[in-house]
């Protein structure tokens, strides 16, 4: 028979499908994928279950109902300022990673550049690649992760169509300044390109790092389209339900495509979401604030167990480097041993690179603190021995 799409059946399986895996196997904790092992928030719970019962159940708007649009536009002007029309301006998509892939349609056309940031989360290349994008990789460094301002402006040529930028970024935890973001949007306008802002994290930072979304710079509204998650911002990672804010005109190519991938989003779970933005601002700073405790727990339990730490101020995630505890191998094989002799799995950064790269680091691991405390507690318990448990198995 004839050969399949050659890039999709290239593509090993994932690194957190491996991971899960093998956590299963060797009933690991596991602090490699990132999502929280507590329910949401309980009213929007019973929102989503009350609306199932009121006969709204069939198709939706394909751009969302107007109760979450609303709520979107609403959410905008409240945090960041940003007046939006949410009849036109609006788009729910299944999912913030269907947002992504949707915003990416609407704008790249085969041959068109596309600059991304390393490391990154791994849906990007794969969507760019069977986009025909081509893609233009620049590498923040670690430990800081700060703007690489000459690389990055070398990225920029005249056929960029667009920047994609995660901010706070999965992997590293970084939230990127007020100064970066507008040394990017010089870019994005020097170049009249455009800017795909994931921003699915936007309030889980930490202070002092405060969100800045690159939409609200002078300049930006009309060049960027912004994606939020209620999975993110309400722990019901589960209910993909995402949503766009975008220029009238793009925001009717998401749509476009959105109507091409999954057409529409269940009725009850967008009233629920609508519920959950429209709460007060104490909900979104206690979120943050319970996520910036599990951060330090764990951070120090790592500190304790002999890893670096590097600097989180946002997302689900903490980044760790082996270095010190004299492991000899790579990021890959130590989170493989991690998970089986010391029943702890995380996520290697390797994993976040382009693989046809070069010099991809080799010493970082990626761990989830989204979990409750006791599992944190055991967590870092178990971590006390791998200097021992793990050196003395590579010997």
């Amino acid at each position: 028979m004839k050969p399949a799409n050659a890039m999709l059946s290239g593509l090993p399986t994932t690194i957190f499908s491996v991971m899960s895996a093998l956590a299963v196997e060797h009933d690991a904790i596991n602090l490699g994928q990132g999502f929280p092992d507590t329910e949401g928030p309980a009213d929007l719970v019973e929102a989503a279950a009350s609306a199932l019962r009121d006969g709204r159940n069939q198709y939706p708007p394909l751009a969302g109902l107007p109760e979450l649009q609303g709520a979107v536009a609403r959410s905008n002007a409240r945090f960041y300022g940003i007046a939006v029309e949410p009849a036109r301006e609006v788009v729910v998509t299944c999912g913030a990673t269907e947002a992504i892939t949707a915003s990416l349609m609407a704008l790249v056309n085969r041959g068109d550049e596309v600059v991304v940031f390393e490391p990154l989360y791994d849906t990007y290349l794969p969507v760019l690649r069977l986009l025909g994008a081509v893609v233009r990789t620049v590498r923040l460094a670690p430990p800081r992760w700060d703007l690489p301002r000459a690389e990055l402006a070398a990225a920029f040529t005249p056929r960029t169509k667009a920047i994609l930028l995660n901010t706070p970024m999965n992997p590293t935890g970084k939230v990127f300044t007020r100064d970066e973001l507008e040394f990017i949007a010089g870019l994005v306008a020097k170049h009249d390109a455009y800017a795909v802002c994931d921003e699915v994290y936007e309030h889980l930072t930490f202070a002092p790092a405060r969100h800045v979304p690159l939409m609200a710079l002078p300049g930006m509204r009309g060049r960027c389209i912004r994606i939020g998650s209620a999975g993110k911002s309400f722990s019901m990672t589960g209910w993909k339900v995402g949503y766009v804010t975008a220029p009238a005109p793009l925001a009717a190519l998401v749509a476009k495509a959105h109507q091409l991938l999954t057409f529409t989003v269940a009725p009850n779970l967008q009233r629920a979401v609508a519920v959950g933005l429209d709460k007060d601002t104490a909900y979104f700073e206690r979120l943050a604030e319970s996520m910036c405790s599990a951060r330090d727990w764990l951070a120090e339990g790592l500190g304790r167990a002999g890893f670096d730490v590097l600097p989180c101020d946002g997302s689900y995630f903490l980044i760790a480097d082996i270095a010190p505890l004299g492991f000899a191998g790579g990021d890959v094989a130590f989170c493989q041993q991690m998970t089986r002799t010391v029943g702890v799995a995380a996520i290697p950064v390797s994993a976040f690179y382009d693989q046809a790269g070069a010099d991809i680091p080799d010493r970082y691991v990626r761990f989830a603190f989204c979990k409750k405390t006791g599992v944190i507690s055991q967590a870092v318990q178990r971590l006390q021995g791998v200097r021992g448990q793990l050196c003395a198995e590579n010997t």
